[in-house]
């Protein structure tokens, strides 16, 4: 019997995920990762509650489960490169990273040491072999599908994987969770970052980095207001700047930490915020190899169309990306997620 790990997070997708491995006859594990513990006890974690939930969820489905502590390696591997990105005025996607160094990385290792052949959660994802190796393919439900977020994830990571939802769309994982009788058959879906939970973003970075109040000025000079400190905002952002006036909406552009300004613009089409081109470094591709450059689809965030576009080599791990549509806030820190077709090729990090 082939012995597979899975992450249960409390969640009810990773439930049904569980439930799938058991019914396909797999000798199945549950693991509930603790990642985060430096303020477990505030109003805001949820790591009692969801820890309990996956216990309860395995023992309806009579699977064992443990739980492990993670947090020094999310810590040392995540938590503190999310800090530098922010201190060097980038907005980072720490899940991202949580993905390829941690849930794959820390708890993979974790597992082969149980004795297990694959690990497996409850991503929305799919994997298809081909001559060169193993490929991420996005998922049947295309408002789900998670392979933007698992981009990094290498040959080694991705062929020790299971993706027991990659052909389910949400509803029907609801619906299965609700015939089982799961007792989170009804819980909402997690958002936001593991570590900040529910509370206020700034609120949370406040305890970490110091505070620089400055000037909120539009392209050409003129001060419009003031910020709260650069690490609060992130190109596009709309909501919380406190400008008011007549005409059009106004946007964050642009951040120069030289003179701690935040730029900004009005209207949502603003030249400044519409770019062609980008550059991404920290290249990573789950065939362990660069693709040919040329002709492709990317997204510069989550919830986003592809845009096609063209790519060329700048050298080994930095390339350009030229779209053929001006594409809109492209975001430094955020990630570049590389597709042909239906495959997730890998990307890099937007310089």
């Amino acid at each position: 019997m082939t012995k597979v790990v899975i992450g249960m997070s409390g969640g009810v997708d990773s439930s049904v995920a569980a439930y799938l491995l058991k019914e396909q006859g797999y000798d199945v594990i549950g693991i509930f990762m603790q990642n985060w513990e430096d303020d477990d006890n505030d109003g805001y974690c949820t790591i009692k509650t969801d820890s309990m939930d996956a216990i309860a969820v395995a023992d309806v489905l009579g699977i064992d489960i443990e739980i492990v502590n993670f947090a020094k390696e999310y810590k040392e591997r995540v938590f503190s490169y999310f800090l530098k990105e922010y201190q060097a005025g980038r907005t980072p996607n720490p899940d991202i990273l949580c993905n390829s160094e941690i849930k794959f990385k820390a708890f993979l290792d974790h597992a082969i040491n149980l004795g297990a052949e694959f690990v497996a959660t409850g991503h929305y994802v799919s994997k298809q072999t081909t001559t060169h190796g193993e490929s991420l393919i996005r998922a049947v439900d295309t408002n789900k599908d998670q392979s933007y977020f698992l981009y990094r994830l290498n040959q080694h990571q991705i062929s020790h994987s299971i993706f027991p939802l990659g052909n389910l769309v949400k509803p029907d994982v609801r619906k299965i969770a609700t015939k089982l009788n799961l007792p989170n058959a009804t819980k909402k879906d997690s958002t936001g970052i593991c570590f900040i939970g529910e509370r206020p973003f700034r609120e949370f970075l406040q305890k970490y980095m110091p505070t620089k109040i400055g000037k909120m000025v539009t392209p050409d000079g003129k001060i419009v207001g003031e910020h709260q400190g650069l690490m609060y905002y992130t190109i596009g952002q709309r909501k919380g700047l406190g400008i008011g006036g007549q005409g059009d909406p106004w946007f964050v552009a642009d951040k120069n930490l030289a003179t701690n300004e935040l730029i900004v613009v009005q209207g949502h089409n603003h030249p400044l915020l519409l770019k062609r081109e980008l550059i991404a470094d920290q290249l990573s591709f789950g065939l362990n190899e660069l693709p040919q450059s040329g002709r492709y689809t990317a997204k510069t965030r989550y919830r986003m169309q592809d845009a096609a576009c063209k790519i060329e080599y700048l050298n080994e791990s930095t390339m350009k990306v030229v779209f053929e549509e001006p594409q809109w806030a492209i975001t430094p820190g955020q990630s570049l997620v590389l597709y042909n077709g239906e495959i997730c090729l890998g990307g890099g990090i937007i310089n």
